[in-house]
Formats: structure tokens, sequence, C-alpha cells
């Protein structure tokens, strides 16, 4: 008995956690401390916070991978959620580790936008796409993220002449195509945006930066 209860506790998943990303979640644990754990299996489970019944996630039901998508699972985005995993090796199964409380709306992380660039001789036009969450529309569209959230695109452009870690700020808004004027021709710009939520302050990461030469 000894024994099962040693191989219980050495193979039971460690740090459980949601991470998600514009409402694309998944739950991520590491295995547990015995070299034997490599080759556990795992099975999880979730529920809605202040639900008696936990529900298991059949695709994530004795699998090898350390990694479970619950992004149809925690679709209403308002609610916490917990979820819980537990190992199995020969015959014998860990207890359970739980993760935190995940509250979709609160803790998502939203992506940068997309940005592309058109140029004249003395001006840029940058068009700016927010991130989209996996969630769609009846008619199949996938649902932007600017839906759920007050946000805002901030625009910022790099004067590679002077300064290529520089960026200034040159538009904050919601305006889908912005035009930057007076450049200077024969000169390399970046353009690099991100989405800000005035609500709680927060920023996404820098887009990949678009570069054009006037």
């Amino acid at each position: 008995v000894l024994e099962n209860q040693d191989l219980q506790d050495s193979i039971k998943p460690q740090k459980v956690e949601f991470r998600s990303l514009n409402f694309n979640t998944t739950l991520h644990w590491q295995p547990g401390w015995a070299k034997e754990a490599r080759d556990a299996l795992y099975f999880v489970q979730y529920k809605v916070y202040g639900q008696s019944t936990w529900q298991n996630k059949e695709e994530c039901w004795g699998v090898s991978s350390h990694v479970c998508d619950l992004t149809h699972e925690t679709s209403d985005i308002q609610e916490p959620y917990y979820s819980r995993v537990r190992a199995a090796l020969a015959g014998v199964y860990s207890s359970w580790s739980l993760s935190c409380r995940f509250t979709p709306w609160r803790e998502t992380v939203i992506g940068p936008p997309m940005v592309t660039v058109a140029h004249s001789n003395k001006s840029i036009t940058v068009k700016l796409q927010a991130p989209r969450s996996p969630y769609r529309r009846k008619r199949g569209s996938t649902i932007p993220m600017t839906n759920y959230y007050d946000l805002l695109y901030q625009v910022f452009i790099i004067n590679n002449l002077l300064d290529e870690q520089h960026r200034v700020l040159v538009y904050e808004g919601k305006e889908k195509v912005i035009e930057i004027q007076d450049l200077r021709p024969g000169v390399s710009y970046c353009i690099v945006a991100k989405m800000y939520m005035p609500m709680l302050d927060h920023s996404s990461a820098y887009s990949s930066r678009q570069c054009t030469v006037l």
C-alpha cells in the first residue's frame, strides 16, 4: 500500500494552469516528479465555479499530452471556471490537481492587431484589423475581440534614420484605416500597432513591424 501511495504522490500533475489568448483557452500542466511520470496518462475535468459536478473532457481523457484545449468549454466568458487533472500509471491513480479559478473575460490575453501599410510619396496608409476570437456568428465569420471589449488601436511610427527603438504614437482610436502625412520621401519608416483597453489599462503586445520606404 505504501508503494502505491508513493507512486500516487510522485505522478500527481504539477502546476495546473489556464492560458488564454483572444479566448483560445488551453489548460497546461507538468508531469509529477517521478522519472516514471513520463509514461503517465492524464484525465481532465472542468466545471463552472459553484457547480457541484465535474464534467469529463472526453478529448483529454487518458491522454499522454500535457495540454488540453478548453476553448469550447469556457465559452461563457463572464463565468469563472475550474479545471483539474489526475494521472494514472500502472493501474495507480494520483489524486486530482486543481487549477486556479479562471474567468475568460478578465484573464484572456488580447493579441496585437494585424497591420498592413501602403505608401504614396509623402504619406503612409495603415490598415488595422482587430484580433479575432474563436467564436462564430450565425453566418460563420469569427467575432472580433472589439465586440467583447472597448478597445482602441494605438499606432506607432519608427523613423529608421533616427533610432530604430524609438516609437512615436501617431494615432489612438477606433478607425481601421488611418493616414500618416507629411513624411519625408526616401526615408525608411516602420509601423507597429497594439490594442489598448482603457477600462483595465491593458495593452496587447506590439504587432510585427511593417516597413516601407517612401
